[in-house]
């Protein structure tokens, strides 16, 4: 069957279209015909080399499909049905351990860019229903990291009539603002472009900041809650950032620090942290039981994911330049 293969040191041109064998299903395991994969942060961080893998990795940490084969014991799924796969197959709920980072797809272990998989049934959920698999594939990372910031366990959690700060118009940003509307939240949008903030617009966002033309965007978000400040700010530029989101939140507020899009290092006020009393917290993703939730979430109020473009598996790397390019808006897709 067909897959992609990352040579060392990494790179787009080091992307080989090749081939792999499907492992026969055992014990406790399914195997999947995968249709579709989405593109993340992290899938770019692997196939440019900036995270190490070792020699001929197949990437992709998201996939969805229809299961081909159940194994002995397996009684969760049966052959037909349409599944999305775990960004951490090894934490199913509670606390994440050290272990849980030793089978992520794409990275510590093979991922979904090939056209059938056996693994654990853990490495897998149900997907929404009426969802296309390319939908689905968009949830894994983009979908459950929006989820988890806003509604997870120990993060206030997300209340009608709150205030959300999202940044950008990257799949997180936007699956963020999508769960914060449906929960009755009033949602502030950043970008660089005010095309893009005219799209925000359309999807529900309440106020709307070009942060190219407003430096000290975090100050305006502030005054925009009557200057009580932000309940939650999903933070995906990091460093550069942070010190910005800090501004905007209330004295007592939530942020989710999800990224680094906009620096790794930096100077942060730590002080403007304990006059505040925020609680900054760093998140990657989430556990099987919270994606469990949040697909009945999402079946519940109908959310659909903003797809930007569709490429072909034997396209990947094309699709990596595309979103190196930072034009899209919501997710870039691969189906096959």
């Amino acid at each position: 069957m067909k897959a992609v293969r990352l040579k060392t040191p990494g790179g787009l041109s080091q992307l080989v279209i090749g081939s792999c064998e499907l492992a026969t299903v055992g014990r406790g395991e399914i195997s999947v015909r995968v249709h579709a994969s989405s593109l993340n942060y992290h899938d770019y961080a692997v196939v440019t080399g900036n995270i190490k893998t070792p020699d001929g990795r197949i990437p992709m940490s998201d996939g969805a499909g229809e299961v081909l084969a159940v194994g002995p014991d397996v009684t969760e799924f049966a052959v037909g049905d349409r599944v999305v796969s775990t960004f951490f197959p090894n934490w199913l709920d509670g606390e994440l351990s050290s272990v849980g980072f030793t089978a992520v797809p794409g990275d510590a272990a093979d991922g979904f860019a090939r056209e059938a998989v056996t693994m654990p049934v853990s490495a897998f959920t149900r997907a929404p229903a009426g969802y296309s698999h390319t939908e689905a594939a968009t949830l894994t990372c983009a979908g459950l990291t929006a989820w988890r910031a806003l509604f997870a366990d120990g993060n206030g959690p997300l209340k009608p009539g709150d205030i959300v700060l999202v940044q950008g118009t990257g799949g997180v940003s936007i699956f963020a603002l999508q769960f914060a509307k449906a929960a009755g939240a009033t949602v502030i949008a950043t970008s660089s472009s005010d095309e893009k903030l005219a799209r925000l617009k359309s999807l529900g966002a309440d106020h709307l900041i070009n942060y190219r033309a407003d430096e000290k965007w975090g100050a305006t978000a502030f005054q925009l809650t009557g200057d009580r400040g932000v309940d939650h700010v999903v933070e995906i530029g990091g460093a550069g950032t942070l010190n910005q989101s800090i501004a905007a939140s209330r004295n007592g507020g939530h942020i989710a620090l999800i990224g680094v899009l906009a620096g790794f290092s930096g100077t942060v006020s730590t002080l403007s942290i304990m006059r505040k009393q925020l609680r900054v917290q760093g998140l990657t993703v989430g556990n099987r039981r919270q994606q469990l939730d949040m697909i009945r979430a999402i079946e519940a109020n109908a959310i659909r994911p903003v797809i930007d473009s569709r490429y072909a598996l034997d396209d990947i790397a094309n699709a990596f330049r595309h979103q190196e390019s930072g034009r899209h808006f919501g997710k870039i897709c691969l189906e096959f």
